[in-house]
């Protein structure tokens, strides 16, 4: 048997048929979704005998720590949550599970579950795990320490109650790499808080190199943002750069594992190396030579996360880097992108930082003329906007309404058949500087300009699913199943939208688009550099 044993709730194991997005198929509302669709949608992870192939980059991550740190490879297994019964035994220790969104609290699982008064399939898959390792210790009558990490610990120290009900131990918040080998033999020892906070980061040297797959190819290339929007955890944190040798050692360990895939992961890409702290402008050589490299390992690179004023300030370096990743008609780069609002007076309040090298008063032309550089160069962004966000007005949010109209006018205008973006409205979720506020709930809280604004976001998507999603599973043979029962949904999930919006005494009614235009052609910003012609 094993001394640490790792796992994680199933709808983290899922590959979803690997379609974009429906990862987040774990936040919809169990007990309102008919259970056949997440089984359809459901494709598990491999394992050898039990052990995952491929697995979450934080989770492989923790295991290099230890690894690292003096705990021997025979001791620590990271377990498929079907099988990990048969890795528990007299000389398991500690059994850790890296959880997402354990009690539902998530932005988008509060935003499906009518601010968490349902159950989503995460909590539900989770609490089924639990139980499961509890009833093997009963049964054995074992004294390992059961223990919770990961993005959504947060959750369980939020609801203490039902952690003990589910009789977990220790929950650990923070980054632990530089202090793994330590806090696990604290925990063993039986000297550990239960709620254990790791107070500052570790350096980029204490960052360990994965020695196992991680799941999608996933490959860390920063820590951290910088751009301090007081909403979000890590942008809070210090920016710390990966060295491009470290993560050209883990594209090609997954590469030789068959994962034909490199997704390059960051809070904000475009800010790989920035040496401009001031007004955020990117560091364009930098960004496009983290590309590049990549590119040598695998021809399927994306990143994860950007900022929409980044690509504005610096259009040749998206150029350059569509060039570099054969970015094209039948080959689109998919990004998600925070949106937030379009209220100058929000961004600034909250975001100061975001719409940088741009001034707040900017913001909703940002997004127009970001998403013109975007499609223009064949790139697919996911936007985000928030609904609930303190000091909102219905002013605000038809506005935010009104910018998705204006959007999706000019873009088509301006690129035709190129045109592409989605917007998903979240739930606020008090997080960061903000902890204090009140989690926003749908069903209480909603505002006419709160529903203008979800309506025309999925409007926008249901136009999109039918326009767009053929050519981002272009050549997954799961478009065939998946379209038609796509477009079915969005369209009745639009419907019950307006009959909710009915009860609640709000109509859909006609939104002017904003006075604003796509200036991109017109406006050469910050002394543009020659990288296109140099790639």
């Amino acid at each position: 048997m094993t001394r640490v044993v790792f796992t994680l709730d199933e709808t983290l194991t899922s590959t979803y048929h690997d379609v974009p997005l429906l990862d987040f198929l774990g936040c919809a509302p169990y007990d309102k979704l008919p259970k056949w669709v997440f089984r359809v949608m459901d494709t598990q992870l491999p394992d050898e005998d039990g052990i995952l192939i491929q697995a979450p980059y934080g989770l492989r991550k923790v295991e290099a720590a230890l690894l690292r740190n003096g705990f021997g490879r025979n001791e620590v297994v990271v377990a498929h949550p079907r099988k990990v019964e048969r890795f528990i035994g007299e000389d398991t220790t500690i059994v850790s599970l890296y959880e997402m969104d354990p009690f539902g609290l998530g932005p988008v699982s509060m935003m499906f579950t009518n601010g968490g008064q349902w159950r989503n399939y995460t909590r539900v898959k989770f609490r089924e795990l639990v139980e499961r390792i509890n009833a093997v210790r009963e049964k054995k009558n074992l004294d390992f320490k059961l223990v919770v990490g990961g993005p959504g610990a947060w959750q369980l120290d939020l609801r203490k109650d039902e952690r003990e009900m589910l009789r977990i131990d220790h929950v650990v918040i923070g980054e632990a790499d530089h202090v793994a080998g330590r806090l696990f033999r604290e925990i063993e020892a039986g000297s550990a808080d239960e709620t254990i906070v790791i107070r500052g980061w570790p350096r980029v040297e204490e960052i360990p190199t994965i020695v196992a797959p991680s799941y999608k190819g996933l490959v860390e290339v920063m820590r951290g943002c910088g751009r301090g929007c007081r909403f979000c955890e890590p942008n809070l944190r210090v920016a710390r750069f990966i060295p491009l040798e470290k993560i050209e050692r883990e594209i090609w360990l997954n590469v030789r594992a068959g994962i034909d895939h490199a997704w390059l992961h960051s809070e904000d890409i475009f800010l790989y190396m920035v040496e401009d702290r001031r007004n955020f402008y990117p560091n364009e050589e930098a960004v496009v030579e983290l590309f590049e490299r990549a590119r040598r390992y695998t021809r399927n690179v994306n990143p994860t996360h950007g900022t929409v004023a980044a690509a504005l300030a610096a259009p040749d370096m998206i150029e350059a880097i569509s060039g570099i990743v054969d970015a094209g008609p039948n080959h689109w780069v998919g990004i998600q992108v925070g949106f937030e609002t379009a209220a100058p007076e929000l961004i600034g309040r909250y975001m100061n930082n975001k719409m940088k090298p741009f001034s707040p008063e900017e913001w909703p032309w940002v997004l127009l003329n970001g998403t013109y550089v975007f499609n223009r160069n064949y790139w697919f962004p996911a936007y985000t906007t928030i609904l609930g966000l303190p000091g909102d007005t219905d002013d605000y949010e038809i506005e935010t309404a009104r910018l998705i109209v204006t959007m999706e006018r000019k873009l088509e205008e301006n690129l035709g058949e190129r045109a592409h973006f989605t917007v998903t409205p979240l739930a606020f979720v008090p997080m960061g500087l903000l902890r204090g506020e009140e989690f926003y709930r749908i069903e209480d809280m909603i505002t006419y300009g709160q529903f203008l604004h979800l309506y025309y976001a999925w409007k926008h998507l249901a136009k999109e699913v039918i326009r767009g999603l053929p050519k981002l599973l272009r050549g997954n043979p799961f478009l065939i199943p998946f379209y038609p029962l796509a477009r079915f949904g969005v369209r009745v999930v639009l419907r019950q939208i307006e009959k909710w919006g009915k009860r609640k005494g709000y109509e859909v009614r006609p939104l002017e688009p904003l006075d604003l235009h796509i200036e991109v052609e017109e406006h050469r910003w910050y002394g543009q550099s020659s990288l296109v012609e140099a790639y």
